[in-house]
């Protein structure tokens, strides 16, 4: 297959319904499909800058400004610590993997296209619907989490509530926000998203100063606290059981609610079609990802954990809002009054954030699909400035679900759909990670020096076998609180595990249909649709003076 850069014409076979027909292009034979022969309409639209942002506090949001009070409650200061260090090197191990082969191959549908190529086509297929289906659940959960978080302003009238009118008002308001810098392109998302990433570092790197201010006594009482809540009511808590078991059962539980805070760091594969000079650009990205876990998450429960003790019934309170945050509740015990409304403003944009990138992340993962023939052809149509137009519109339809706040029951049927995609970040990181090792494998028997490559790490493939591992065992176990004695609940046990069974169902529907196999080595396609060096990545030249640098290294 050519590499030249400028477009030519060629023709392609494209197996369809048992016939072959040949089809002639005049385009640029890298970005049509050698399967299906359609057209990969995707531009680099996305600025270097963008990808650096989303990668640096992309996922930073209700997690860890109103979650990690439960981690804190359910585990103690040093068994939160614990478990988000340790998920941190789950998913740092992870995102090493997919980024050599994001670097490796920047082409549609990232991770969901490399479990096609380098496992087998059934599970490209699984877990490409398994997410696009949970983006597209999360879509009108965020809107409403959005709208929850508003009400920590707007009590109504008579301060009993938001009423229904004002509900609807702002729903309508964030859909049309959302809907509409997707609509306008991908360097506006980018754009967007730059500016909330923004946000949020600023806000959570606020409330890590302030935290330790308040630590050492620089509070409006004065009170120097240290490591007290270390001491008392202790580093660890037990959690349902009581002795080491519970304080044990304390970190695993803490473990699976960090999680959930680091799932989403995988959707910047969803970006590699899109971004200018994507090798160096995602490889950068991938590096620093160790100092956002670093300084975000584990310096942030460690403040945290010294501010509140773990024996505070407000830290498992459960508002939506900036009442919920163990920031504000740490401030509030200091005699700090002003910062609740600042935390809830940071929390809003980190809410509209995520829907905002769950709509595009969504529509890629259903563009990359068509893309290979496993959705219908009409998603992978493009308009000529490279937006997936189809797959966005159909995507978007879904934000009309948050509509279904205005009624209880409605709502309620919601937030259990939602409930069900939970355990699907986990799925997802290990597939991943199996991808990877196949990856590795099918390197090594072709012949193929992965030194060579802009981004590859030399302890490989043991940090992907890490990251599988524990993928399995939070997989497994994340329902285990049900098998206490006393604690048996249906809807809980089908929360946990539901999503196996669909994700078998989807697997062996396309297995038996397609008649898929498992791709041997020897066999991997490492080769096609594959942008040649020469037409994407380009050297940068390096900053002389000290601010280009600190620019340079920050973007």
């Amino acid at each position: 297959m050519s590499s030249e850069k400028s477009p030519e014409k060629f023709n392609v076979t494209v197996d369809e319904k048992n016939s072959k027909e040949d089809i002639a292009y005049d385009v640029d034979p890298v970005k049509v499909d050698v399967h299906t022969g359609i057209y990969d309409g995707l531009q680099r639209n996305m600025k270097q800058r963008h990808v650096q942002m989303i990668a640096l506090a992309g996922t930073l949001g209700t997690g860890l400004f109103l979650g990690s009070g439960k981690a804190i409650a359910h585990a103690g200061p040093a068994g939160a610590l614990l478990a988000y260090i340790h998920v941190g090197t789950i998913c740092y191990c992870m995102l090493m993997s997919l980024g050599e082969m994001m670097c490796y191959m920047p082409i549609s549908g990232g991770y969901i296209h490399f479990a096609e190529r380098f496992i087998e086509p059934a599970m490209g297929f699984a877990i490409g619907w398994m997410q696009w289906y949970s983006g597209i659940i999360s879509l009108p959960t965020e809107i409403i989490s959005a709208t929850i978080i508003i009400g920590f302003w707007d009590t109504g009238p008579d301060g009993s509530g938001m009423p229904n009118s004002h509900l609807a008002g702002y729903l309508t308001l964030l859909l049309f926000l959302c809907a509409a810098v997707n609509f306008l392109g991908v360097r506006w998302f980018g754009e967007s998203e730059f500016i909330f990433a923004c946000i949020k570092i600023a806000l959570v790197l606020g409330c890590i100063i302030g935290g330790l201010v308040i630590d050492l006594g620089g509070g409006p009482n004065h009170d120097r606290i240290g490591f007290r809540y270390w001491q008392n009511p202790g580093a660890f808590a037990p959690y349902l059981v009581a002795g080491n078991t519970g304080k044990f059962l304390g970190w695993f539980q803490t473990l699976l609610q960090a999680a959930f805070s680091y799932v989403g760091m995988e959707s910047l594969a969803m970006t590699a079609a899109e971004v200018q000079n994507p090798r160096h650009s995602l490889a950068k990205a991938v590096r620093r990802v160790f100092y956002r876990i670093l300084m975000f998450y584990v310096l942030g429960i460690l403040v945290v954990g010294m501010l509140v003790p773990s024996n505070d019934d407000k830290l498992l309170q459960d508002t939506g809002t900036a009442a919920s945050s163990p920031f504000v509740l740490a401030m509030t015990r200091a005699g700090v009054k002003t910062l609740p409304s600042v935390i809830n403003a940071g929390v809003l944009s980190s809410a509209f954030s995520a829907g905002n990138s769950g709509l595009y992340s969504a529509s890629r993962q259903i563009y990359g699909l068509a893309l290979r023939g496993q959705a219908p052809r009409i998603f992978a149509k493009t308009t000529k400035g490279g937006l997936p137009i189809a797959a966005l519109a159909f995507s978007s339809m879904w934000i009309l679900l948050s509509y279904m706040a205005l009624s209880s029951g409605a709502s309620t049927v919601l937030n259990w759909l939602s409930n069900l995609t939970s355990i699907l970040g986990f799925c997802t990181w290990g597939v991943i990670s199996w991808t990877y090792i196949r990856f590795y494998h099918g390197m090594k028997a072709q012949g193929i020096d992965r030194t060579k490559f802009v981004y590859w790490n030399r302890f490989q493939p043991y940090p992907a076998y890490w990251a599988l591992i524990w993928s399995i065992i939070i997989i497994i176990f994340n329902g285990w609180s049900v098998f206490i004695k006393g604690d048996w609940d249906v809807s809980d046990f089908i929360i946990a595990y539901i999503n196996l069974p669909l994700f078998a169902g989807l697997y062996f529907i396309y297995k038996l249909a397609r008649k898929s196999k498992m791709v041997h080595p020897s066999q991997m396609d490492f080769h096609s649709n594959v942008p040649p060096p020469d037409t994407i990545d380009v050297d940068e030249p390096k900053a002389k003076d000290i601010g280009g640098r600190i620019w340079a290294w920050l973007f």
